[in-house]
């Protein structure tokens, strides 16, 4: 049986790209079909020690180098996958392995879970190190919006496309916009994330002072933990824009409880302007809970929601318009029972977890059968 070894992001931290590594770990699909050994990248524990800089955090890294030189001297691998970070600090801690990889002549595929090669390729060491670095590597992107991202390094023949899946839910709440019109209840709008500014945090907070100021009946739940906005700081401008009655913050949720709050909700909306967005998970938990989305154009959100048909896309900071689309699902039910039902349809079309998984699977037994000739 080919061996591959995985280099990848697991929990904790949650983010999305540890969420893929569990998932790819735990996958019977994928570990029946090849022999896999499995190695930890990640440094942190916390979210709060990412992008930080911590003495553990240099013996857990050394840690990981001890164990990749092991794999390749023990396991011999014919593949090595890695989950590797295109820029900065990390993507230089990555850049290690990678050379400890190559000194074997082991193959590597890597997998983007973030973009920013681009924005760093024209600066002379890193383009230095993303020359050798991708040499005659394989790559897999999540969308193919996110390919102009990488294109500098990477001719198309050596990318492939794999968009991420989540698990299928039994849990539906299709009939909640039967009661809804029947109670005459306020309308509630869902965002998920950390209080992040570049997630759209304040750009929402605005669009809901338009909505209000209208004498649009509404409420806004934000799930999530702190990030560069704090908890005051946001209760601060809720209260500023004069939103306590219509916006409310609940901090993070896991499980059923945050369940609870994608059931409850009948429009999800996450306004982004992160310049490193490449495929939000929270976006197919959002369709899967046959939820109409708002997002914008940013990286491979293009590719998961279709504007005017499973939600609307919006420009970036674009207040007037983002309010402009949610009074319009708002005071539409049936428009947002079509959307949420299309976004159902496309993820259980597109972005199950088995889809996902045999993709993977495809791309790896495809590679290997390439260096195999």
């Amino acid at each position: 049986m080919r061996r591959i070894l995985f280099i990848l992001h697991t929990p904790p931290p949650v983010h999305g790209s540890s969420v893929v590594g569990k998932t790819i770990k735990d996958s019977s699909i994928i570990n029946e079909a090849f022999e896999c050994h499995y190695i930890n990248l990640s440094t942190s524990r916390l979210v709060e020690e990412i992008g930080k800089k911590h003495f553990i955090k240099i013996g857990r890294y050394f840690r990981i180098v001890v164990q990749v030189l092991w794999q390749m001297l023990t396991h011999k691998p014919n593949l090595c996958y890695i989950a590797i970070t295109a820029k900065g600090p990390a993507f230089y801690k990555d850049s290690l392995i990678v050379y400890i990889v190559k000194l074997f002549s082991v193959h590597i595929v890597y997998h983007f879970h973030n973009k920013g090669v681009s924005h760093r390729q024209n600066k002379v060491l890193d383009n230095l190190l993303y020359r050798k670095v991708f040499k005659n590597s394989h790559a897999i992107l999540l969308s193919k919006y996110l390919y102009p991202d990488v294109e500098k390094y990477f001719t198309r023949k050596q990318v492939y496309y794999c968009p991420n899946g989540i698990p299928k839910t039994d849990i539906s709440h299709s009939d909640n916009f039967g009661q809804i019109e029947i109670k005459n209840l306020p309308v509630k709008i869902l965002f998920l994330s950390n209080l992040i500014k570049s997630k759209g945090v304040f750009v929402l907070l605005e669009a809901c002072k338009i909505l209000m100021e209208k004498g649009t009946t509404f409420y806004c739940t934000y799930v999530g933990g702190e990030g560069d906005v704090s908890t005051q700081h946001f209760n601060k401008k809720v209260k500023q824009l004069e939103l306590t009655d219509h916006v409310f913050f609940v901090g993070r949720k896991y499980g059923q409880e945050k369940e609870k709050y994608f059931l409850e909700a009948d429009i999800f909306v996450f306004p982004t302007f992160y310049n490193y967005e490449c495929f939000p998970l929270v976006l197919l938990e959002a369709m899967q809970h046959r939820l109409p989305t708002i997002s914008t154009f940013e990286g491979g959100i293009t590719e998961i929601v279709e504007d005017g048909k499973t939600g609307f896309l919006v420009p970036q900071k674009d207040v007037e318009t983002l309010a402009e689309k949610l009074e319009i699902l708002i005071k539409d039910p049936v428009l947002r029972k079509q959307m949420g039902e299309s976004g159902r349809k496309k993820y259980e079309k597109e972005f199950t977890l088995s889809k996902f998984e045999h993709r993977l699977k495809e791309i790896l037994s495809e590679i290997l059968n390439t260096q195999n000739k």
